[in-house]
């Protein structure tokens, strides 16, 4: 084969180019090549343009004529200039948008990363021979405890894939669970994986639209639903998806009776009798390197996109997990985790389902409400060793203590903060290597809060402040962050006891690298990620899959971040958060929105505004109660910001009380709060000009916040667009402490 190529300038991208090319007697040869050099006998123009526009064995091909004729001029190099390498013809490549394709594994040369790839059944089969006979699922049935032993749950899930296969689920097809945590989640994800199909988590807060969406990109065979809340959502779409064959309800009685949709007892009896033999066939016939599991993004920038992820990067990232934060075996001691986060996003399944499999590990199910209030009371009865929270469920657990406080006698209040501050500090004397610092413990606190026996608290999905960071360190209970996206199968860096730093994410995964891409003087550059966890592409997605991996196979994350000395990752923000002002000026709004929240502890969520903007404005919340029903925020005040009023000599009780400026006082107090943060602003374009306290805080009810509690700024954006033109119907002059601008 001849090496020349063509030179950059005349060959910019090769789909654009290489059609020119395939015309009059070149296309007659090429065509005629093609048959005897390929034996290709059934040509079509599919074998022109492939997935990426063009059929890379076909430039090879015309390599090889020209070659042939001596027209060094036209070769064509078989690989897109800025994109993704082209494997050899045969060879898997690192990505695909193919959900029946393979891909080659970034195996490493030793350690972790040289690791025998395995698939889901094999990983599972291994724990049911080391830990056949403990708990691995447990679940209260009113107030009955009831569980399932590994040597039971991996037949359970056998079974239910046996139902799958039984109605009709094929290969590489999904099956969509939409429900909150339960067993049934897990056997059903399983379960579906062992039939071969596709397990795809749904979110239960999903409209019937976006059900319709995820179910008919997945070509869904089966959607399991929690109740009759979800079902009706499918029914109402079930005509838009052309693949779905049944319907299956996992809690409460049937409220109507259809032909294809079943209780959780008919489905699993479907299976129980069938023969061994054409599942065993399925599970002999899966590799590592082929695609199990889907994760659809939250798609607040368009639709949501399926993540493909292959069994061995649910696998090994479970065993490279275990090993970072120090997993016990279940044959030393048991890990007990509590299952109440989404399954539908990869941090919950990762830790609920695969990792705590990996070490033989027991999963308790919360209740449905556990968002509401019950968490604390399910934290209480299984005293959890590990606990993983996002940063709003920590910052509601501080809010509550918080409002607790306020409450109590002065003597005790100041009991408790000189406690607090004692052991703040000693665990950030801890933190800088000094052995001999006193240990303060906080028995009681962490008692009251079910974590009395957790030793590793974790927080991630979204960003968390230093102030929710210090209050739990003051309580000893240092929050491990961990850092990733549904595209590394979750986690790709995490800090533990022995590598940790407030405000970093700690270090990769053993096995996986982390690469600044361009770098700014600051040291500031995109992080990328390498590694067996990252992803195999997006279904049905070659470009968007095409902007995520780079030439070499890196995974690109959209965050920047930098490095300190010791190799701590730091996120400094996001690509697509960054903020460029009208003057070009660039600004990350998360450190500015941390400040004001610190400044004012009245704030709940705090939203900056200033893209192609004259200067700065903001949106804020305020602290308040929440339904515990329908989750929805409510009118009343927290006692925490209650407190708050009352010291500044407000009777305000409610956020209809305070926001659109009512409260002289309040406003006030929130404008010297924000006069500090811009006090500490690096220039004056970072200066905070205007600001609104909203009728209403953000939840995930009402569209602002998504399922993991990350704000949705493209829909906030939409929904409030009037008050933020307001802002800038009139330029503002710059706020400071000596020329403070009244709230508008």
């Amino acid at each position: 084969m001849c090496a020349s190529t063509v030179s950059p300038a005349l060959l910019p991208r090769a789909r654009t180019r290489i059609p020119h090319l395939l015309s009059g007697p070149c296309l007659f040869v090429a065509l005629m090549l093609c048959q005897t050099v390929r034996g290709i006998s059934n040509f079509s123009s599919a074998c022109f343009f492939g997935e990426r526009g063009l059929n890379y064995d076909l430039l090879e091909t015309l390599n090889l004529f020209f070659c042939l004729f001596k027209k060094k001029h036209f070769l064509v190099k078989s690989q897109r200039p800025n994109s993704l390498s082209v494997q050899a013809a045969g060879e898997p490549g690192l990505w695909t948008s193919q959900g029946e394709a393979d891909v080659k594994l970034r195996m490493g040369d030793s350690g972790l990363a040289a690791e025998t790839p395995l698939t889901v059944n094999q990983m599972f089969t291994s724990a049911v021979e080391r830990y056949g006979n403990y708990t691995a699922l447990s679940w209260k049935e009113g107030e009955q405890q009831k569980s399932l032993n590994y040597s039971e749950y991996y037949q359970t899930c056998r079974t239910a894939a046996k139902s799958f296969l039984k109605l009709g689920l094929q290969r590489y097809h999904g099956v969509g669970i939409l429900g909150f945590n339960s067993s049934e989640w897990f056997i059903a994800d399983i379960g579906a994986i062992l039939a071969g199909g596709f397990a795809v988590g749904i979110y239960t807060t999903n409209s019937p639209e976006a059900c319709q969406y995820v179910a008919d990109n997945c070509k869904a065979n089966i959607i399991v639903v929690e109740n009759q809340k979800q079902l009706q959502k499918i029914l109402q779409v079930e005509d838009k998806l052309p693949h779905l064959k049944a319907i299956i309800q996992y809690k409460d009685a049937l409220k109507e009776k259809r032909s294809n949709l079943y209780t959780w007892a008919e489905f699993m009896e479907l299976g129980r009798d069938e023969p061994d033999e054409p599942l065993d066939a399925i599970i002999s016939s899966q590799k590592p390197n082929q695609c199990c599991t889907l994760i659809y993004t939250s798609g607040t920038t368009g639709q949501p996109k399926g993540v493909m992820l292959s069994h061995d990067n649910l696998t090994w990232t479970a065993l490279s997990t275990s090993r970072h934060v120090h997993l016990t075996d279940a044959t030393q001691a048991q890990e007990l985790v509590v299952s109440y986060l989404p399954l539908s996003h990869i941090a919950a399944q990762m830790v609920d389902i695969w990792v705590t499999m990996k070490v033989g590990g027991a999963t308790y199910f919360a209740q449905p409400d556990a968002l509401k209030g019950s968490l604390v009371n399910t934290l209480k009865e299984v005293r959890p060793t590990a606990f993983m929270g996002v940063p709003r469920v920590w910052e509601k657990m501080q809010e509550k203590m918080k409002s607790i406080g306020a409450k109590s006698s002065t003597v005790r209040r100041k009991v408790a903060a000189w406690a607090k501050d004692v052991g703040l500090q000693t665990n950030l004397t801890k933190i800088n290597h000094q052995p001999h610092a006193k240990k303060l413990v906080f028995k009681k606190v962490r008692k009251a809060l079910g974590l009395d026996r957790c030793t590793k608290c974790y927080t991630g999905a979204a960003p968390i402040t230093k102030d929710t960071l210090e209050f739990f360190l003051s309580l000893d209970i240092p929050l491990y962050e961990l850092y990733g996206m549904s595209e590394s199968t979750g986690p790709h860096t995490i800090s533990h006891p022995e590598a940790f730093k407030l405000t970093s994410c700690g270090k990769e995964l053993p096995g996986c690298k982390t690469k600044l891409h361009n770098p700014d003087e600051e040291g500031n550059g995109e992080i990328c990620f390498w590694g067996r966890h990252v992803f195999m592409g997006y279904l049905n997605m070659p470009d968007k899959t095409d902007e995520a991996l780079d030439a070499e196979g890196w995974l690109h994350s959209g965050d920047l971040g930098k490095h300190d000395e010791n190799g701590f990752l730091f996120i400094t923000g996001r690509i697509k958060e960054l903020i460029i002002t009208a003057g070009g000026e660039n600004i990350p709004p998360v450190p500015i929105e941390d400040a004001v929240k610190e400044a004012v502890p009245l704030i709940s969520n705090a939203m900056l505004i200033g893209d192609k903007r004259k200067f700065l404005s903001m949106l804020l919340t305020i602290k308040c109660q929440v339904n515990a029903e329908s989750a929805d925020p409510e009118d009343e005040l927290m006692p925490e910001a209650v407190e708050f009023c009352r010291k500044l000599g407000s009777n305000a009780t409610r956020v209809s009380e305070i926001a659109g400026g009512r409260e002289r006082a309040i406003n006030a107090a929130i404008q010297e709060g924000i006069n500090r943060v811009n006090e500490k602003a690096t220039s004056n374009a970072q200066r905070i000009q205007k600001w609104i306290v909203l009728d209403r805080d953000f939840s995930v009810t009402g569209g602002e916040l998504g399922p993991t509690m990350k704000l949705k700024r493209p829909v906030v954006m939409k929904m409030y667009k009037e008050q933020i033109e307001n802002f800038y119907k009139e330029l503002a002059t710059p706020t400071t402490p000596d020329n403070p601008l009244p709230p508008k």
